[in-house]
């Protein structure tokens, strides 16, 4: 029987810090206290939280690599608990979702949606560009990844608005910490996962999303030894919802606050429109919109001198590695044709976001629309941060696009 350490034994040669994601205000502007991790050590213990911290670029990749030691099988958040989902799990299940989901993720598919991302990216630039003064994250960073969403997953125009409310509220489920207001709306988030459960299997019923030119057909067609359940396919729909909605539209929104900050970076792109990709790709680095996932150790973990015990708590800071001096000059600076092929914003190893592109290809017409329609970004009004420990973002922005 093993023996589990206690007091201080428990955390012996990491060291100790006050630093939590959970208080609102560190989760809406933490970079100093990246700072301050990243000077003082790779390896973290909040004892008040009872977690385990790694904030180095290098120690973070290796940890998201570990998977037999300490892995998502019991969720990546402070929250516990299991799901049938490609983020919650490892080893052979997790290799099995994967290969069953990979056909919604071809080259194919992505050239199709290629026109509809652009259309979406026209219409909402245009739409914030005749609205002087309007919140960008409302008229654009929110509509563009669930509209998409909606769209490849084939759910019809007129399910369009509970389809966004349900989708909006079932986020919140990750979203959990030992706040009043952020119990109920993990609570909240529960039901309505419950809700889009029945709603998809109403229209499995009907047949209308397993149609060949939907997301969900693809994986049908992708799958024909009938190898995806309905179960497995509700659950696809559902991480697209989890994964790729508010991510993306911390992204989105993220990327207009930083070209609003960084005039003449943005000018640099205007002027050299080949940059996108690659100032997208700087951007998610600057910006990470996945802060932290947690990870439970089922094995004690090494890492150099300190021993994470088993069953351990721990938190893997995106945010900081991406930030970390040793691996990025002058981490702290946006800089547009930085090539930062390291970033972990979409994290590393078996558990490299399998939506990445769809991301990608979102945020690099947006940054075309912008390149070409707009002159300058200016923030007029106070801007506000999620408060969200993992998933960080403007929540509101009010800008001016300025016409080129």
């Amino acid at each position: 029987m093993k023996t589990r350490l206690r007091g201080e034994n428990a955390y012996r040669g990491a060291t100790l810090t006050t630093y939590d994601p959970l208080d609102p205000l560190t989760a809406a502007q933490p970079h100093a206290d990246y700072r301050e991790l990243l000077r003082t050590g790779g390896v973290h213990y909040n004892p008040g939280r009872a977690t385990w911290i790694i904030s180095d670029h290098a120690l973070v990749r290796a940890a998201l690599r570990d998977t037999d030691r300490i892995n998502s099988t019991r969720g990546v958040t402070r929250l516990q608990f299991s799901m049938p989902l490609l983020v919650l799990t490892d080893g052979e299940q997790h290799a099995q979702l994967r290969k069953k989901v990979q056909p919604a993720f071809t080259k194919r598919a992505l050239q199709t949606w290629a026109q509809m991302i652009d259309g979406l990216a026209r219409e909402l630039v245009a739409d914030v560009l005749a609205q002087p003064g309007c919140d960008a994250v409302r008229r654009l960073a929110i509509p563009m990844p669930i509209r998409m969403i909606a769209n490849i997953l084939g759910i019809p125009e007129s399910d369009g608005d509970e389809f966004r409310r349900r989708s909006e509220d079932a986020v919140r489920i990750i979203d959990f910490s030992p706040r009043l207001e952020s119990v109920l709306a993990s609570a909240k988030g529960a039901g309505a996962v419950v809700a889009l459960r029945r709603y998809f299997t109403d229209r499995f019923a009907t047949g209308q999303l397993l149609s060949t030119d939907t997301v969900l057909g693809r994986l049908v067609e992708g799958n024909a030894d009938g190898a995806m359940t309905e179960d497995d396919l509700f659950f696809f729909a559902l991480l697209l919802l989890i994964a790729g909605n508010e991510t993306t539209t911390n992204l989105l929104g993220g990327m207009i606050d930083t070209l609003a900050a960084n005039p003449h970076q943005f000018e640099q792109i205007r002027r050299d429109p080949d940059l996108i990709p690659m100032a997208v790709e700087e951007h998610l680095r600057f910006s990470s919109p996945i802060q932290n996932l947690y990870r439970y150790t089922v094995a004690d973990y090494s890492v150099g001198d300190v021993t994470i015990p088993e069953g351990s708590r721990v938190l893997l800071s995106f945010g900081a590695a991406n930030r970390d001096p040793a691996v990025f000059t002058d981490p702290d600076t946006f800089l547009a044709d930085r090539n930062p092929r390291s970033h972990i914003a979409f994290g590393y190893g078996a558990h490299m976001c399998i939506g990445a592109p769809l991301a990608r290809m979102e945020a690099c017409a947006v940054l075309r629309e912008l390149v070409e329609k707009v002159r300058r970004i200016e923030i007029v009004g106070a801007v506000g941060w999620s408060t969200n420990a993992s998933l960080r973002g403007p929540t509101r922005l009010p800008v001016r696009f300025v016409p080129a």
